[in-house]
């Protein structure tokens, strides 16, 4: 099983974190979301042992990139790129019609959870940095079109994943510039250091 939960890194977006550890857990999270996803689309063992040949397939192709000498960075990247995409293609065509209705209703339940969670949080900053109603309007009005960019990001085929991380990076510090302009520079200050702190809680453990 743990095998075939890599392969469905393709079908998800890309995570941001502030340092290498925080990238391993998120991998973790993100690899276990991915086990719970292939449970609930009741994959075949016929499709299971294709996705185990195809993701084989593709790991031998990177490592034989991976020892070219002879081509530029940017000339692996693209090709990297290409065989991503190659590899997400082949992962979707495996799926019967109605496991890729249930992908797509599996991603809006996500996003509703997401919606529920981020809620919860604002509620619970909107408590702890003592924000206005003004404020946590136009906090929320801000961060519902930040999620449609990020989306309309993630889900744009056209941009290459350097491209997708290059505009992803630009809609943080977007989103960053925004909150300033929405919080008194005291709300900002503690804002930074309650997020400093969660971040020292989640490297303790």
């Amino acid at each position: 099983m743990k095998k075939i939960v890599a392969l469905m890194t393709a079908l998800t977006g890309l995570i941001f974190c502030a340092n290498a550890q925080n990238i391993s857990k998120m991998k973790t999270q993100h690899h276990n979301n991915n086990a719970m996803m292939l449970k609930e689309l009741n994959l075949s063992s016929a499709q299971k042992e294709q996705m185990k040949a195809n993701q084989e397939s593709y790991k031998k192709q990177l490592q034989e990139l991976n020892k070219k000498e002879d081509i530029t960075v940017k000339e692996a990247r693209d090709r990297k790129e290409a065989l991503h995409k190659e590899q997400k293609e082949k992962m979707m065509n495996l799926l019967t019609a109605d496991q890729k209705k249930k992908l797509v209703q599996i991603k809006k339940d996500r996003e509703a959870r997401h919606e529920t969670e981020a809620a919860k949080r604002l509620d619970k900053m909107k408590t702890n940095l003592n924000l206005s109603d003004e404020q946590v309007n136009k906090i929320n009005a801000a961060t519902q079109t930040t999620h449609t960019q990020l989306r309309t990001i993630k889900e744009n085929d056209q941009l290459s994943r350097i491209q997708k991380k290059e505009q992803l990076l630009a809609l943080k510090e977007q989103n960053k510039n925004s909150l300033k302009t929405i919080l008194t520079p005291e709300q900002f200050n503690k804002f930074e250091e309650m997020k400093k702190n969660k971040m020292d809680k989640r490297n303790r453990i």
